[in-house]
C-alpha cells in the first residue's frame, strides 16, 4: 500500500491537476466510454484560465504519493456535500489513494457537519463508491460538446457523531 499524504490545495497545483484528470480520464475510464466520449469529457487542449478558477473555487483536496512525492489523486467536498471532483492518477491506481481521499472526505464532512455526501460518479467509479456505501439514486445522460455520457447520482447520508 502506497504511502499517501493528503494536503489542502495551494495555488500553483492547477497544472498537474488538470494532469491528473486528463490521465485519469482517459487512462481509466476507457474501459466504460469510447474514444470519443473520452475526448469530449477530458479533451487535450483546454482553457487554463477557467480550470485554474475552478480548482480555486473547489479547493480540492491533493493526494502525495510517499509524503511530499507526486500528486496521486485530488477530491473536494464542497458545502452542501456535493464531491464535485474525484480523480486518481493511473499510475496510483489501486494503491489506496481513493480510499485516503474518501476518508479525508469522511472526516472533513464530520468536521462541518455535512449530514450527507453525494456526486455525479462515473460508470467507471460506481464500484469504488458503492465500497464506500454510496448508493444509485438516478441514472442520468449528460452532455459534453455535443457528446452524451452516462454516469450516475450517488448519494450517502453519514451518521451524526
Amino acid at each position: 500500500m502506497l504511502s499517501v499524504h493528503i494536503r489542502n490545495f495551494r495555488p500553483g497545483d492547477e497544472p498537474a491537476l488538470r494532469a491528473v484528470f486528463h490521465a485519469s480520464v482517459h487512462g481509466l475510464a476507457c474501459t466504460h466510454y469510447t474514444a470519443e466520449q473520452l475526448d469530449a469529457w477530458a479533451p487535450q487542449r483546454y482553457e487554463a484560465t477557467t480550470w485554474a478558477e475552478r480548482m480555486r473555487a473547489n479547493q480540492p483536496f491533493v493526494a502525495q504519493a510517499q509524503g511530499d512525492g507526486p500528486i496521486a489523486g485530488f477530491a473536494d467536498l464542497q458545502a452542501d456535500g456535493c464531491i464535485d471532483m474525484f480523480f486518481v492518477a493511473p499510475a496510483f491506481s489501486g494503491q489506496g489513494v481513493a480510499r485516503a481521499l474518501m476518508a479525508h472526505i469522511h472526516a472533513q464532512a464530520q468536521q462541518r457537519n455535512i449530514p450527507r455526501l453525494h456526486a455525479y460518479v462515473s460508470l467507471t467509479a460506481e464500484p469504488f463508491f458503492a465500497a464506500q456505501g454510496f448508493v444509485v439514486e438516478l441514472r442520468q445522460q449528460v452532455e459534453r460538446a455535443g457528446v452524451v455520457l452516462h454516469n450516475a447520482r450517488m448519494a450517502k447520508t453519514l451518521v451524526a457523531g
